[in-house]
């Protein structure tokens, strides 16, 4: 079967892209001067894919066409997705530098494009349940340390680091809810489902999205949950904080104005599960990072989030 890569006429190998799962990533062009990223995956040995489930998400959201549903001004990148002797092979837009990444700051315009982005996603899927979805108790323990932990390689070893730095710089009745909602997540997942769920991207950084003169287009849909919608808020500010200009605060009263069915009760508990999510990894820059100024900066981070989440502990 003929794919699109028999075109290709150069590559190149990203050996500087920001995945963690253990993709393998190529720019190539093709003989008509197309250029296009590609993304080699193993689902046998993709840390995502292993970590919900064993489903290769978006390559199952991409041929069961619910990628092609996306609202106007929304895309994705993918172009097609085949198989190569048990790899997943997906190629994609190549959209260079208007992926955002961590080399720059997004603006308050950029960001209030990418929270109405996010809001016509949510409406164009509310209460529609995909069956590829990752559950929502799922994505609230991807990143704790006994599910992390559990697998080989760096990133789960620094995960269950990152969860030890959290327990030694947090007060211990804290550490502790968030250790219990590791290991049980209904009670958190309840809470967020009474408002009403939809389609979350659910892995919203600034790495996995391109801002385009008439088009947002989200990358990278694996972990793509259903949920509710202050959840991908949550994550969105998790991983983006030190790259945005408008301040926290200022983007959750942003996101309410778009969607006044969303509560404070539900950005309380959206803020929590952020919390449970990545907290790890502002523990373990406060701890272990070699820059004293990186230090101080993911200290105030937690400080945060552990503030805001606190909270949310009453809800349940």
């Amino acid at each position: 079967m003929s794919t699109i890569l028999d075109r290709v006429v150069e590559r190149t190998v990203l050996d500087d892209h920001d995945g963690r799962s253990g993709a393998r990533l190529e720019r190539v062009r093709l003989d008509d001067g197309t250029p296009l990223v590609v993304k080699y995956a193993d689902p046998s040995t993709d840390l995502t894919v292993a970590l919900t489930g064993g489903i290769d998400r978006e390559r199952l959201l991409w041929t069961s066409g619910v990628l092609d549903r996306l609202p106007p001004g929304l895309g994705h990148a993918i172009v097609e997705v085949a198989d190569q002797d048990g790899t997943t092979v997906t190629v994609m837009r190549d959209l260079g530098d208007a992926v955002p990444g961590w080399t720059r700051t997004l603006t308050t315009g950029e960001c209030d494009r990418i929270l109405t982005a996010l809001t016509d996603l949510h409406r164009a899927f509310l209460g529609d349940a995909h069956a590829g979805l990752c559950p929502l108790e799922t994505r609230l323990t991807l990143l704790s340390p006994r599910v992390a932990g559990s697998r080989p390689g760096e990133l789960p070893r620094l995960i269950v680091r990152g969860w030890e730095c959290f327990a030694d710089l947090v007060d211990p009745s804290l550490a502790e809810a968030v250790f219990s909602l590791h290991d049980n997540p209904a009670p958190l997942a309840n809470a967020l489902r009474r408002n009403g769920t939809t389609m979350l991207h659910a892995d919203l950084w600034p790495v996995n999205l391109a801002l385009l003169p008439n088009e947002t287009v989200f990358l990278d849909w694996a972990l793509a949950t259903e949920g509710p919608p202050a959840l991908d808020l949550a994550i969105f500010l998790s991983g983006s904080a030190a790259h945005i200009t408008p301040t926290r605060e200022s983007l959750i009263t942003r996101f309410r104005s778009l969607n006044p069915h969303v509560t404070a009760t539900d950005i309380d508990l959206a803020l929590l599960a952020g919390l449970a999510d990545l907290a790890w990894n502002k523990a373990l820059d406060a701890t272990d990072h070699k820059d004293s100024q990186t230090r101080t900066r993911a200290a105030a981070d937690l400080h945060w989030w552990t503030t805001q989440a606190r909270p949310a502990l009453n809800h349940l």
